[in-house]
């Protein structure tokens, strides 16, 4: 039992190593150092003081055993995966511990990650339970572990919930992945901003003007809850929010006015945001089907018809346009984006540029990038995302970026715009 002046000390270091660790979380091995001149341990001080945090150089952590019932809640956050290519836009659920507050390194937690549901379980969380938490890299609070002798007997075990905790949609988790995701797509307001940055991005519908603080203002307005919405705008609403004058107001509109007649189908199935679906999976889709109609309509076997699209993506694209709340906003879109059905072009295995796979990269004079694919898939070729060894040319434009370096290292031969144009008029 530790005499009440060791006690004193050890709140007494606690609060000036919280204060300076708050400053400069680096130099920490002096608490150690004075903890040793007193004959207290780290362990022995946590006891003494139950809202003591040490942080340790050598370990790069700060940890706390926080206040007995600390952890109140296990909560799921929605959330878009913004880290992932612009293609994987599925919305993940984030395990959050919700506890009491805590004060860590100088900053007051009330919230640590769990990351994922393998996480719970390997560490065995629980709500109701106190928990160990640190700040991973001095930032992100991160429960480290349960102290398993302070667990109430009423602790409930954590479940993954069916339902998604923003929109109600179904959540699913996919066999070996440690992620969830809700199928909500174009509908979920956790997704919301993410959505609308892509539908309009540059290889998507291309609307020239909505940048992202303006896609904030119009969903925490209110005005924009979908991608459709954003055709019901007009120059005068858009002109009351915050640094945006009547001509901005007026060449957005035309912006979007210019995004409905331009956009084509391999565009506007890769602007949906379907997760997995590429550029080039979205170039197939709209070559093989020819319509949205009949893409909506068709079924996870005739999808996987479609060349280099597998089970997995077949099935993702299946359940978004099965979920009533995607078809909800293809219908609204429907009524502002008139899209034409798409000839048909040769079929991969057809045509002189059958069996070869192009990647581009870097920007091209005489063509978009858009327009260089469009021939090559007219041509029975394929475009790519990415340079591999089965990749048969990599067309660089100016400016080419790592995908350049990559074709030099794996020895693709690389084609420059003379080269790949001269290819395609002989043929």
């Amino acid at each position: 039992m530790l005499a009440a002046r060791d006690r004193l000390a050890a709140r007494e270091i606690a609060e000036l190593w919280d204060q300076l660790c708050g400053r400069a979380p680096r130099v920490t091995m002096a608490s150690q150092v004075l903890l040793d001149a007193l004959g207290l341990g780290i362990e022995q001080a946590t006891r003494a003081a139950p809202d003591f945090a040490s942080c340790r150089a050598f370990e790069d952590w700060l940890w706390s055993t926080g206040a007995p019932d600390a952890e109140r809640l296990a909560r799921y956050r929605a959330w878009r995966d913004g880290a992932s290519p612009p293609e994987a836009t599925a919305q993940l659920l984030d395990t959050v511990a919700r506890m009491d507050p805590v004060f860590v390194g100088g900053v007051t937690v009330s919230n640590a990650t769990l990351h994922n549901m393998d996480e719970v379980r390997r560490k065995d969380v629980r709500i109701g339970d106190t928990v160990v938490i640190r700040r991973a890299g001095d930032v992100i609070p991160e429960v480290v572990k349960v102290i398993v002798e302070r667990r109430p007997k009423d602790a409930v075990e954590v479940e993954l919930p069916s339902k998604c905790p923003v929109c109600g949609s179904a959540v699913e988790r996919e066999e070996g992945e440690a992620v969830a995701r809700c199928t909500g797509g174009l509908y979920c307001p956790a997704q919301r901003k993410e959505a609308l940055r892509h539908f309009a991005s540059r290889h998507a519908l291309d609307i020239d003007g909505l940048g992202s603080k303006l896609i904030d203002q119009l969903v925490e307005g209110g005005l924009v809850n979908n991608p459709a919405d954003l055709y019901e705008l007009t120059a005068q609403r858009l002109a009351e929010l915050d640094r945006m004058g009547e001509k901005s107001a007026e060449n957005l509109v035309k912006a979007l006015d210019v995004s409905r007649k331009k956009a084509t189908l391999p565009r506007f199935l890769y602007a949906l945001g379907i997760r997995d679906v590429g550029e080039a999976t979205a170039a197939a889709l709209a070559n093989h089907f020819g319509s949205i109609k009949e893409l909506q309509g068709a079924s996870e076997e005739q999808i996987q018809e479609v060349p280099d699209v597998g089970p997995v993506v077949a099935s993702h694209v299946f359940k978004f346009f099965q979920e009533q709340h995607n078809r909800d906003v293809l219908a609204a879109l429907s009524k502002h984006i008139q899209l034409q059905a798409q000839a048909r072009k040769v079929a991969s295995g057809e045509g002189p540029l059958a069996g070869k796979t192009f990647v581009l990269t870097g920007s091209l004079d005489s063509m978009s990038r858009d327009q260089a694919s469009e021939r090559i898939l007219e041509l029975g070729g394929k475009v790519a995302g990415s340079v591999s060894k089965k990749t048969s040319y990599v067309v660089a434009g100016a400016e080419a970026g790592s995908k350049l370096a990559k074709a030099q290292e794996l020895g693709v031969e690389v084609l420059d715009e003379k080269a790949f144009l001269t290819l395609l008029k002989a043929l």
